[in-house]
Parts: C-alpha cells; sequence; structure tokens
C-alpha cells in the first residue's frame, strides 16, 4: 500500500504523443498497488509529439510542479529529464543503452536518480527481427535500415544491427530520415537498390508519423519490421520486441517503489511478436504457417 501522504505527484514526460493502451497499463500497474489517480496521486502528462527539442522545456515544467517522480520515456525524455534535475527520481521506460548515455552507472548500480526499464538487449534482438525477415522472405537480397540519425541511439542502434546482420550475411542499406519530408526519398532510394525487406528502428519521430510509413510501405511492397505494436496495428506488417505494456505496467511498481528508495534498472524479460495478415495479403506475401504459429497476435 501507498505511504500515508496525502497525494502524491507524477511528472509524465514522453518524446511522442500519447499512446492510451500504454498509460491504461501504467495506470493499471498503480491501481494495483493502491494508486488511484485523482485520489492519492496525480499524474501531468508532457509529450513533445516527435519534437525531442521541446523536451527540456517540458521537464523544466515538471520540475516547477514539484513533482515526486518523473516518468520518462524513451531515452530522449530520459537524458532531458536527467539533464533538469539531480534530485528529483527518475523513472525511464523502454530507454535504450542507459549505462552508454551515462544515464545510470551500471544496471545493478545506477546510481545517480535515474532507474527504470531498459528496452535494450543488445544486438541479439536485431539478430531475431532480421531472422525473421529472412523467413518471411527466403530468397536474400538485402535489408533497408530506416533510421534518424538525429536520435541519441542511432550510432548504438547501427552497431548492433550490423554485428546481427555480418553473422547472418545479410546486406544493409543504411537509410536516413530526421523528419517526415525525408521519407519519399527513403524509399525510393529502396526502390532503387531493389532492396527486399525494411527495419524500421524504433524512434519517436517515427512512431507520431507511423500511418505514413505504413502507407509507404504498402506502396512501395518491402516487407516491413518493426519494434513495437503501434507501427503494426497502423498497417505495418509485423514486429518483434519487448512487450511495452508489460514495461509500462511494471513502471508502476518503480514509481511505488522510489517514493521510498530506488531499485536497480531491469531488462525486459516479456516479448512479442505481431503480425498484420492484412498487410501482408496486400503485399502478396504468404506468411509461413511457422511463423504464424509463434505470433502473439495476429491481426486480421
Amino acid at each position: 500500500m501507498p505511504s500515508r501522504r496525502l497525494i502524491s505527484f507524477v511528472g509524465y514526460l514522453a518524446s511522442g504523443t500519447a499512446v492510451p493502451y500504454l498509460q491504461d497499463a501504467f495506470r493499471e500497474g498503480l491501481r494495483e498497488l493502491g494508486w488511484n489517480e485523482g485520489t492519492n496521486i496525480v499524474i501531468d502528462y508532457r509529450y513533445a509529439e516527435g519534437n525531442d527539442d521541446r523536451l527540456p522545456g517540458l521537464a523544466a515544467e515538471l520540475v516547477r510542479r514539484k513533482v515526486d517522480v518523473i516518468v520518462a520515456s524513451p531515452t530522449p525524455a530520459a537524458l532531458a529529464a536527467r539533464d533538469t534535475t539531480q534530485t528529483i527520481p527518475i523513472v525511464g521506460i523502454g530507454f535504450d543503452n542507459p549505462v552508454e548515455h551515462g544515464l545510470i552507472t551500471s544496471l545493478a548500480r545506477p546510481g545517480g536518480n535515474v532507474t527504470g526499464l531498459s528496452y535494450s538487449v543488445g544486438p541479439e534482438i536485431f539478430g531475431k527481427d532480421l531472422e525473421l525477415l529472412r523467413e518471411l522472405v527466403p530468397e536474400g537480397g538485402s535489408v533497408a535500415v530506416l533510421s534518424n540519425a538525429e536520435s541519441p541511439n542511432h550510432l548504438l542502434m547501427l552497431n548492433n544491427i550490423k554485428t546481427a546482420a555480418k553473422s547472418l550475411g545479410v546486406r544493409l542499406l543504411i537509410l536516413d530520415a530526421r523528419g517526415p519530408e525525408q521519407f519519399d526519398a527513403a524509399f525510393s532510394a529502396m526502390a532503387k537498390d531493389r532492396v527486399t525487406a525494411l527495419f524500421v528502428f524504433g524512434d519517436p519521430m517515427f512512431s507520431v508519423h507511423r500511418a505514413r510509413l505504413a502507407e509507404l510501405a504498402a506502396q512501395n511492397k518491402p516487407p516491413s519490421m518493426y519494434t513495437n505494436r503501434l507501427h503494426v496495428e497502423a498497417g505495418g506488417l509485423m514486429c518483434y520486441g519487448p512487450s511495452f505494456a508489460d514495461l509500462w505496467q511494471r513502471a508502476a511498481i518503480y514509481v511505488d517503489k522510489l517514493l521510498r528508495g530506488a531499485k536497480p534498472v531491469e531488462r525486459p524479460t516479456i516479448f512479442e511478436l505481431v503480425i498484420n495478415l492484412k498487410t501482408a495479403r496486400s503485399l502478396g506475401l504468404i506468411v509461413p504457417q511457422s511463423l504464424l504459429a509463434r505470433a502473439d497476435e495476429v491481426i486480421e
């Protein structure tokens, strides 16, 4: 049960837009621990809408509100919160490479005021994504990788996927899109190179414009792999990665504990494979039964 204070204030800082099912998972986690929004806890939400330049100002607003804990997702939001306050506890959700970014000292001993749930599990997650794409499109060829070079995770993710691709013998075509106005040029480059598949890195800007990315993938026909289900629900073909709903629900445990004292950062333990069968049919793809049997959810 929560401590015996009248009300606690939580600041919620996100790089992207509001995602109702993740907010619901977070609030459900809080309710299970005895925290009821509007009764003994208030959550103040701030969204950068895919524009990370807004994050420092939004973080400063939460600090001025004197919140007890800041929940921040993903890495750019966690970095902005950390740079704004060294005293208010910060729960990062789905942040990548927290040690490399200096958010924590180590997974076992975070140090400082940042704790939470890491998304990254190293190059093996990208290896799994590439293996699933190759199973879907076994004829080989190159895989286009869409990245945002302005993301703080850009170089680390590139190194990870290059390591995975080398071990699998997959040729990569790395494409940069720093805003939606560069999507068309990226897909033109894919068509010119005749790539056989597309992998889209996780990025708040890509998430905000996920419907446009799904539309372009459908028009240009490369089977597409994403890192979370939001893209598949928007019409993308397939995703494999940690369950975001699980991460957000477990974040409530950290909020509860951080009102008393932090614990080490955890890595994700539940992963999900989601396939959009309607998108597969529109691309003329026959998804192998072996893939469908392993999917956690098939969207018809």
